[in-house]
């Protein structure tokens, strides 16, 4: 970092997901607006044998991506910086596919995540129809995605995770944190031995359980911890880029946070929360 002020969303798509609107540089453009330096692009990853296909590139689209987020940071030049980045599923066995993957290009970033509502996850978590109505089930999903997200970290594949309490979507009304605070500080202590990065997760209040991801009492086990936090909007249209950061900034600085990261070249450094709220517009 070169001691300007700066502020990244470190998190968004491009429409090769098939569930994502606008061109790269309609975001860029947004993240303009909004007062960033700059934003990371963070499409969904391809992965093999038609492994999700709806909700990502596939295979043999992975150089056009590429592309296309060079694309932007050439057309945007000194104007606003444009850093590629890649979100790359956690599953099981398919550590080599995605170790592979990320060697194919010089990422700045590779974000993690884990979503629960794959339906390849079906034979490794509890029935998610069962889940949403049976509040033991309910617990067993929580707890093993949880166990999920500590063993993405641990792959050593990752900078940061996505996203990480998503899975109280999938059963919003059994989704109680004080409930399974063990859970999590068992998975947040692996997290935090690995030196991952997490994810504050703006577009969490956009869906059916209507909060940041994380929530606040996570927020606080994380930086309890010395987990280092990114902020990303989770864009999948232009016009979210950088939404509701300011509020996001509140949340981080009231767990306890005095920084947020970015990611170079997938190195981490620190931007003071003071420097980032003035650099936002």
């Amino acid at each position: 970092m070169d001691g300007r002020l700066v502020m990244f969303d470190s998190h968004m798509h491009t429409p090769m997901c098939h569930h994502a609107f606008g061109e790269p540089e309609q975001y860029a453009e947004q993240g303009v607006t909004m007062g960033l330096s700059g934003i990371i692009m963070t499409c969904h990853s391809p992965m093999p044998n038609g492994f999700s296909s709806w909700v990502r590139m596939a295979p043999e689209e992975f150089d056009d991506y590429v592309a296309l987020v060079d694309r932007a940071r050439v057309a945007f030049g000194d104007r606003l910086t444009i850093r590629l980045g890649m979100e790359s599923d956690y599953f099981p066995g398919m550590e080599s596919w995605l170790e592979e993957l990320h060697g194919r290009a010089d990422f700045h970033y590779i974000l993690g995540s884990v979503h629960y509502f794959l339906d390849e996850w079906e034979p490794h978590l509890p029935s998610l129809v069962r889940a949403q109505s049976d509040e033991s089930t309910a617990v067993r999903l929580f707890e093993a995605y949880f166990a999920a997200l500590a063993d993405s970290a641990e792959t050593g594949l990752f900078d940061s995770l996505a996203h990480p309490d998503l899975v109280k979507n999938a059963a919003p009304d059994f989704w109680d944190p004080t409930k399974i605070a063990d859970v999590m500080g068992t998975s947040l202590d692996r997290i935090a031995a690995t030196g991952v990065a997490m994810e504050l997760n703006t577009s969490g209040r956009k869906k059916k359980y209507a909060e940041f991801n994380p929530c606040d009492p996570m927020l606080k086990m994380m930086a309890e911890r010395n987990i280092p936090i990114v902020l990303g909007s989770d864009s999948h249209q232009p016009e979210r880029v950088a939404e509701a950061f300011e509020e996001a900034l509140d949340s981080i600085q009231a767990a306890g946070y005095e920084a947020v990261s970015v990611f170079e070249n997938r190195t981490r450094s620190e931007i003071a929360i003071a420097d980032a709220r003035s650099a936002l517009s």
